[in-house]
């Protein structure tokens, strides 16, 4: 006799008793934790607090940028009194120290601005009887705007006229100078999201593919935002391949640090990338408010972190052609090279992958 189907099996009866009984208290919570409510509703904490984080960061950053340490050059007379006159009346105006940096000639100074260590120029001319001030909008337009503001009011309190002049205007189609900072979080967003959408999409590539679709995406990616940025558009003139790898390059690193915490925490991976590269990142990369105009702290971070690293590259590749800089690239390539690392490392432990077993012989 052939055994009944598994639906036509009879199915053992509950203990005598059973059929009544309510569930314990116990009961419920095994199976609320069983149930798909338990990571839902930890899931409505976590966007509560993430929702109000992300306002917290962003209006705490940018919402009211104020000077703290502005690294400024000074030329001419060191001794003139008129000039500790004017830099005192400035530093008042700004309610903010001036890290001065004294520089023998001029051409010195505006090297300094070139290679951005320093945010403005402060020329004293004829024993403090005139002040020429050089700013740089592409440096940081917000920098630029708060000397360019406060050099008339002091010029009348202390009576040395100033004459200010922007050794590096931003360009027409970008008069905000905000255009490096959309396109470097458009790379940084899209890094990441490119990520999570291979882990959920293509879950069964193995670690070498998953690194090689990260690049291919990265390296597509990066050229449509300059494409569109620069050729559609016309927001800002691009050194087109420099801007390209720069957005490539942070598109990866971004990718592979969703990856390297996918690997570790898996479902809730999520949660450090959004706060390491948007919550943190972001707003402490320079991009929409300068770095002496950010709390202290959150400026010098921002920095070592890949948004930050992003927007540093790109405004020396774009407003300061000749002084590019190693330590951006060596902070995005940093970050990539060691989430590589974690993830191959830790591979075993990443949720996806289809291991080594022939297609031909998987189950079907």
């Amino acid at each position: 006799m052939s055994p009944l189907p598994d639906e036509e099996q009879p199915r053992p009866h509950p203990p005598h008793g059973e059929h009544g009984r309510p569930p314990t208290r116990a009961d419920r919570w095994a199976g609320f934790k069983k149930s798909p409510f338990l990571p839902a509703t930890v899931l409505l904490f976590i966007l509560a607090a993430a929702a109000a984080l992300f306002a917290a960061s962003y209006t705490y950053s940018m919402a009211n940028p104020t000077p703290h340490h502005i690294p400024t050059g000074v030329t001419g007379e060191r001794d003139a009194a008129r000039r500790s006159a004017f830099v005192g009346a400035m530093e008042k105006a700004l309610d903010a120290q001036l890290d001065l940096k004294h520089y023998d000639t001029r051409e010195e100074a505006r090297r300094a601005i070139d290679e951005q260590r320093v945010f403005a120029v402060l020329d004293v001319r004829d024993g403090g009887a005139h002040v020429d001030l050089d700013v740089s909008s592409a440096s940081g337009v917000s920098a630029a705007q708060v000397f360019t503001e406060a050099a008339p009011p002091v010029s009348k309190e202390t009576g040395i006229p100033v004459t200010v002049k922007d050794l590096h205007p931003l360009q027409s189609g970008d008069p905000r100078g905000l255009t490096i900072f959309y396109i470097s979080l458009a790379a940084v967003i899209i890094g990441f999201v490119g990520a999570i959408q291979l882990s959920v999409h293509a879950r069964g590539l193995n670690p070498a593919e998953r690194i090689a679709f990260t690049v291919g995406y990265a390296l597509l990616g990066g050229f449509a935002i300059a494409a569109v940025a620069d050729w559609w558009l016309g927001a800002v003139d691009l050194p087109f391949v420099e801007s390209w790898l720069i957005l490539a390059l942070t598109m990866f690193s971004c990718g592979m640090v969703f990856t390297m915490f996918n690997t570790f925490f898996h479902r809730w991976a999520m949660i450090p990338t959004w706060g390491l590269l948007v919550l943190l990142g972001n707003p402490a990369s320079g991009g929409a408010v300068a770095p002496p105009l950010l709390p202290t702290v959150i400026g010098r971070i921002g920095q070592w972190l890949p948004p930050g690293a992003s927007v540093n590259a790109q405004h020396t590749a774009v407003y300061f052609q000749g002084h590019q800089h190693a330590f951006p690239f060596l902070v995005l390539g940093g970050w990539a090279l060691v989430s590589c690392a974690l993830f191959w490392f830790w591979r075993h432990k990443h949720p996806g992958g289809r291991g080594t077993q022939p297609l031909h012989a998987a189950a079907v």
